[in-house]
């Protein structure tokens, strides 16, 4: 089986295409902050990852902040690849941080977790607005883990639903098979570890919402990652949702994300309630 985890789950393999579209990233991303009301490299940590750039609409609609949690199976990419993912989000009046965090090997995974707990609660104590985390793959599991945090035991005097939805791009969300792949051999996570880490595992959030998309184009792992969080925690009174994206695979799903008009877009201004 774990031959085949491996091709489930290596996507820079299954999209040969891939170096094309990030790099497309970058330059969107880049030409996003020359245009864009922003405030860059804003700290919320000790490291020089440890930054969120905050994009602002011109206009506020809505009553939350979202967070953008960028992937790359926490050991590649940065939040520079991603500026543009605040695009149409700040069309409908939403502002949006695009957040970095340090990487596997340097850090383990369960440390990244506490670095996005961080970084809400920063958003938090600076603005007094709820966190929408949204999150691209690596990202969907870490904005999981917000919805999932038990705001109580990260600080004393946060609000118990500082973050009140979640929405998962193609999120990884029982890290347990990723233990038979390549990808391991940055994260070294043990079977215990993965799944200590793995939302799934955790107290569900009843109540609060969880969205969990995939590209159309993924594969079997990937929607069998989304559909399981949808019906455990829906079952436990997370009121959840699954879609998939017609025609994306696992890069090209995050595209509608810079269109304001873009279903995926208006859903996610919708949980920030614009």
């Amino acid at each position: 089986m774990s031959g085949d985890y491996e091709i489930q789950y290596n996507n820079r393999a299954r999209v040969p295409e891939h170096p094309q579209i990030i790099a497309s990233w970058a330059g969107d991303a880049k030409a996003y902050r020359a245009e864009a009301l922003c405030e860059l490299g804003v700290s919320y940590g000790e490291s020089e990852r440890q930054r969120y750039d905050l994009f602002k609409p011109e206009t506020m609609r809505g009553n939350a902040i979202v967070l953008f949690i960028h992937g790359g199976y926490w050991q590649a990419l940065d939040r520079s690849f991603f500026s543009h993912m605040a695009r149409g989000l700040n069309r409908r009046g939403v502002p949006v941080a695009v957040v970095g965090y340090d990487l596997c090997p340097q850090v383990e995974v369960g440390h990244i977790v506490w670095e996005m707990q961080q970084a809400a609660a920063a958003l938090w104590q600076r603005y007094a607005l709820p966190v929408v985390a949204s999150g691209h793959s690596a990202g969907g599991h870490l904005a999981a883990c917000l919805l999932a945090t038990n705001w109580a035991n990260v600080e004393e005097n946060l609000p118990e639903h500082l973050v009140p939805a979640a929405y998962g791009i193609s999120g990884l969300y029982n890290l347990k098979p990723l233990t038979e792949t390549s990808i391991n051999g940055a994260l070294g996570l043990s079977f215990e570890a993965a799944e200590r880490e793995s939302p799934l595992f955790w107290p569900a959030p009843s109540g609060l919402v969880m969205d969990a998309v995939v590209g159309g184009e993924e594969s079997e792992e990937y929607f069998k990652q989304s559909r399981r969080i949808v019906d455990v925690w829906g079952l436990s009174g997370v009121r959840t949702r699954y879609e998939e994206i017609a025609g994306a695979n696992h890069f090209t799903v995050i595209a509608g994300l810079a269109d304001p008009e873009n279903a995926m877009t208006r859903r996610i201004a919708e949980l920030a309630g614009a």
